[in-house]
C-alpha cells in the first residue's frame, strides 16, 4: 500500500443483510463528527454502536452522546493507563490531557466517584474500558491499575452494568481479580488478546469475547485459534475505531462502518455463514449490554 494512501478513508464494505452492533467504539477520536459516522456505519447494516470512555471528561462525552441518539449506548471508565496518571502524574503529556500533576490516591478516588455518579444513568449499559496494561504501564503503575479496576468491578455490580475489560499482557492477574472481587453478572473482554485455552476459561465463566480488526491481522493466529473455540452465543465484534483496522486497510484510520469486514473474516474462522454470525452476535450485544 503506497503511504499516501493512509490517509484515504477505506472503501464501504458491502452491506451485511443482518443489523449488528460495534460493541466498542471511541467516536470522540475519530475524524467525522457522530452523525456522519452513524450514518455511514447505518448504511452497511451496523445500526448501534457502544461508545466506550477511557476517562472522566470521554465518559461525560460518552453518556451525553448516549442520551442524544437511539443508536448509541455508552460506558464509563478510567483506562488502565488513566490511573496511574491520575495517582502519579503525567510529566510528559503523552496522553490526551497532557502534562499532569501527580495527585494521589485521593485523586483516583475523586475520579472514580464521578465514575460511579455517571454508571447510575440509564443509557450509561457498561462500566468500562476497565483492566490491566502491562504492555504502557511499568511496575510502578500496577498498585493504581490494580486498586482502579478492583474498584470498577464494584461498581458494575452494585450498579448492575457490563463490566468491559482491556486486558493488555496481563491475562493472568485479570482472571484472578475477577475472581477474587467476584465478576458482574455480564463481562466483555474487549479486543480480545488471549489464546484459545484462555477462552475456553472465559467461556466456562460466561464471559463475552469481544474480536476486533487485528483478528484478520497474518500474525494473529492465536486469535483465530481463540475465535475457534468461542461459543457463537458469547462472541461479539467491534473496531475500537479508530485502532486496529482490518486487513486489508491495516495502518488507515478505523470505523465503526468497516465492521462487515471482521464479521466476514470471523465467519470464516467458525465456519458459519455471515448471517448467523451476524444474528449471534447482534443478539449478543443485546444481552451483554442490556438493551
Amino acid at each position: 500500500m503506497a503511504p499516501q494512501d493512509k490517509d484515504t478513508p477505506p472503501p464501504l464494505p458491502e452491506p451485511l443483510r443482518v443489523a449488528v452492533a460495534d460493541s466498542h467504539t471511541h467516536l470522540d477520536m475519530q475524524d467525522s463528527t457522530v452523525d456522519e459516522a452513524l450514518a455511514k456505519a447505518a448504511s452497511v447494516g451496523v445500526t448501534t454502536v457502544v461508545q466506550v470512555g477511557c476517562d472522566l471528561a470521554g465518559s461525560r462525552w460518552a453518556a451525553e452522546t448516549a442520551a442524544a441518539y437511539d443508536s448509541v449506548h455508552a460506558t464509563v471508565a478510567l483506562h488502565p493507563n488513566e490511573a496511574p496518571r491520575i495517582v502519579l502524574g503525567d510529566p510528559d503529556g503523552w496522553s490526551r490531557q497532557g502534562a499532569r500533576e501527580a495527585g494521589g490516591d485521593a485523586a483516583l478516588d475523586t475520579a472514580l466517584a464521578g465514575i460511579d455518579e455517571l454508571a447510575a444513568l440509564p443509557q450509561v449499559r457498561g462500566v468500562g474500558e476497565t483492566g490491566l496494561d502491562y504492555f504502557r504501564t511499568g511496575p510502578e503503575g500496577m498498585a493504581a491499575q490494580e486498586r482502579s479496576f478492583r474498584a470498577h468491578i464494584e461498581i458494575a455490580k452494585r450498579h448492575g452494568k457490563a463490566l468491559v475489560i482491556h486486558d493488555r499482557e496481563a491475562h493472568d492477574d485479570v482472571l484472578r481479580i475477577l475472581r477474587e472481587e467476584g465478576a458482574p453478572e455480564r463481562v466483555v473482554f474487549h479486543c480480545y488478546s488471549g489464546d484459545a485455552a484462555m477462552a475456553e476459561i472465559c467461556a466456562a465463566a460466561g464471559y463475552f469475547m469481544s474480536f476486533a480488526g487485528n483478528v484478520t491481522f497474518k500474525n494473529a493466529r492465536h486469535l483465530r485459534d481463540a475465535l475457534a473455540v468461542a461459543p457463537p452465543e458469547l462472541v461479539l465484534v467491534e473496531t475500537d475505531a479508530p485502532f486496529l483496522t482490518p486487513a486489508p486497510y491495516r495502518g488507515r484510520a478505523n470505523a465503526p462502518y468497516l465492521i462487515p469486514v471482521t464479521l466476514r473474516a470471523m465467519a470464516e474462522v467458525k465456519a458459519m455463514t455471515e448471517d448467523a454470525l451476524a444474528t449471534a452476535v447482534a443478539a449478543n450485544t443485546a444481552r451483554a449490554f442490556g438493551y
